[in-house]
């Protein structure tokens, strides 16, 4: 039992960590163009 309470918050926290990374990468624009990229490869500058 006395894992579960130290167990738990860790998780909690690094769940919290990702959720506010994600949140950051789609403020800063990183998703905004999903499509171009892929198909950049494809065409002959």
């Amino acid at each position: 039992m006395i894992t579960l309470y130290l167990v738990l918050p860790l998780a909690l926290l690094v769940a919290s960590g990702a959720v506010a990374a994600f949140a950051w990468s789609v403020r800063s624009g990183q998703m905004d163009d999903l499509d171009t990229p892929p198909r950049r490869i494809l065409l002959d500058d």
